[in-house]
């Protein structure tokens, strides 16, 4: 957690920085509503890793306590201490070369295991469920990488229990993963083009994970490395760039409701369930690949060919005022998440879960309001009228300073007249989507 969270800062000066160079360079690289989906996902994805972090982890650390090499056939035990140390009376670091070893092999390791989680991620369906909310922008740019699912961590841990048989120590295993997804960070750019030869032929390269994000058929299931793409090379599954690919999916979600993008695919697998005619096509729905279909309803679904001239971008239009309320509860919401984040190590579970609970709600309406939804209207009144009162119970409780009170009490009360007067532009018929 601690290298992910202290990574934030720093994805969001690139992101700053990707916005500066779309100005300069007159690319439309960034769009409001889809950025702000996107790290909608990845804050929902932050605040359900408390939870399902303690899952997995505890799955690797149950298994490295009981069904390791070491433990059943002798094996010697995988060094985990620092690789570097202070020398004495110098101002530089000496090198232990046999963690320093372990380090790397471990490194090497957890990367192999990503490609083949990422891989069955997009070849079984339930699996893709949980995968599908980082492939359901239609941009491509830093924000996307932090698209990231809520639900992916309960369904992945799976692939990573053979380096918990191998003896890796959990506390490496998590330092190597959190290192393999901060480097996933940069590739996520239409603004770097091909690297040198060397680079783009062992790593994952901007170039190579557009190719991956591609719904164009050639590129689709393509190019799944995390760090390496000697993965793909290696095992058949790498395509190099050629023109622009087509992003998103090859039925766009058309919403900015980061619990929907989260749910939409399990929830048509559990129709899909419910009308199946045997267990066979239950099985199938499940487990079988994404887009399967029994013959009696035409078969798995063929995605058509694509081109980037034919697509129409999901962007229903709102007014300024309201894209930037919507815009300001975002970064409420998104300091918010930073304070619970921070503090979770010390935070009861109660508390940390309600807080994460109204995040998620304060996220979803800001999504209703950049989709121009009605719905958005009572949700986003009953959020704030909520959110004063509690304080105010917290105030009298004296469990929040009166500082804090006041301020949100402010906060609450601008809110509702800035929104208020303009509910009238949140309808039921969401505009239709514009060429881009």
């Amino acid at each position: 957690m601690g290298i992910l969270l202290y990574s934030i800062p720093f994805f969001f000066l690139l992101i700053g920085l990707e916005l500066a160079y779309s100005a300069w360079s007159g690319k439309h690289l960034l769009r409001l509503n889809d950025s702000i989906a996107d790290l909608s996902c990845g804050i929902l994805s932050q605040l359900s890793g408390v939870f399902t972090k303690l899952f997995s982890i505890g799955i690797f650390i149950w298994i490295g306590e009981r069904w390791t090499l070491q433990r059943w056939l002798g094996a010697p035990a995988w060094p985990a201490a620092a690789p570097f140390h202070s020398l004495d009376g110098f101002p530089w670091f000496g090198v232990r070369t046999p963690e320093l070893a372990s380090w790397a092999l471990a490194f090497v390791l957890v990367d192999l295991a990503y490609y083949f989680s990422h891989r069955y991620a997009h070849e079984i369906n339930v699996l893709w469920a949980g995968h599908v909310v980082h492939h359901s922008s239609e941009e491509y740019n830093l924000a996307v990488a932090l698209r990231q699912s809520s639900l992916h961590g309960l369904l992945a841990w799976v692939f990573y229990v053979p380096l918990a048989v191998l003896g890796m120590p959990w506390q490496l295993f998590v330092a190597c993963n959190a290192l393999n997804l901060v480097y996933q960070f940069w590739v996520h750019t239409r603004a770097v083009g091909r690297l040198g030869r060397a680079a783009e032929y062992v790593l994952n390269t901007p170039s190579h994970h557009r190719v991956h994000h591609g719904v164009n058929p050639k590129y689709q299931d393509k190019n799944y490395a995390g760090v390496f793409i000697t993965w793909d090379r290696l095992f058949g599954t790498f395509v190099a760039e050629e023109e622009e690919p087509v992003y998103g999916l090859t039925h766009p979600l058309r919403s900015w409701n980061p619990l929907w993008a989260n749910v939409h695919v399990f929830w048509q697998i559990a129709r899909d369930v419910w009308s199946a005619e045997s267990w066979r096509e239950r099985w199938c729905f499940v487990f079988g690949p994404p887009g399967w279909r029994p013959a009696r309803l035409g078969g798995r679904i063929v995605p058509p060919d694509v081109a980037t001239a034919s697509v129409q971008h999901y962007d229903p239009k709102i007014p300024a005022s309201l894209a930037w309320y919507g815009f300001f509860q975002f970064v409420c919401a998104l300091a918010a998440t930073f304070l619970l984040l921070v503090g979770a190590d010390r935070t009861p579970m109660a508390p940390l879960a309600g807080g994460g609970f109204y995040v998620a709600v304060s996220l979803t309406s800001v999504g209703g309001i950049f989709e121009a939804e009605r719905w958005a209207v009572p949700l986003e009144t009953s959020r704030l009228v909520v959110l004063g009162a509690a304080t105010a119970v917290l105030w009298r409780a004296q469990m929040v300073p009166g500082w804090f009170a006041v301020l949100t009490g402010v906060a609450v009360v601008g809110s509702l007249a800035w929104f208020i007067p303009r509910r009238g532009h949140l309808t039921e018929n969401t505009p239709a989507p514009v060429m881009q």
